[in-house]
């Protein structure tokens, strides 16, 4: 099971360091077929999407998430932060862990 990142050439090349592969994206057609190519992969298992690009694409990704089981799709913030009404990463993890601070 592999990691799929589709995002800003920023994060592509941030997960890229880390040994995930994925591709950089500025258009909803370029995020779409990159979409496409990581669900028809059988070796991806989660793909990490950034918010802005799955904003852009918010019926499809509705549609799959509601509609399969597998690959699981995950939304972080690009380097800018979340979006706004989003927490951010840091706020997921500390409640996560119980800290409400």
């Amino acid at each position: 099971m592999q990691f799929y990142v589709i995002g800003d050439e920023s994060t592509v090349a941030g997960f890229g360091l880390a040994g995930v592969v994925g591709e950089a994206v500025e258009t909803a057609d370029e995020a779409r077929e990159a979409l496409k190519k990581a669900f028809a992969s059988s070796d991806v298992g989660i793909v990490i999407i950034t918010e802005k690009i799955a904003a852009g694409l918010r019926a499809e990704m509705e549609d799959y998430v509601f509609g399969h089981s597998f690959p699981l799709i995950i939304e972080i913030p690009d380097r800018t932060g979340p979006m706004p009404g989003r927490v951010s990463i840091r706020q997921m993890v500390r409640s996560a862990v119980g800290i409400n601070v």
